[in-house]
């Protein structure tokens, strides 16, 4: 969660997580495209599906 918040404050899209290594979006960057891909992405704002 460290990394997201780092990622946020930043401003920035998303950012690679430490554990994976994969690239991870941030709430806020999902929050900005206003719609659910219904992915499963770890920091999604919306419900499953909206």
């Amino acid at each position: 969660m460290e990394a997201h918040a780092v990622a946020v404050e930043a401003r920035l899209p998303g950012y690679i997580d430490p554990g994976t290594g994969l690239f991870v979006m941030t709430a806020v960057y999902l929050a900005d495209r206003t719609w659910c891909c219904g992915r499963g992405c770890r920091h999604c704002p919306y419900e499953e599906g909206a």
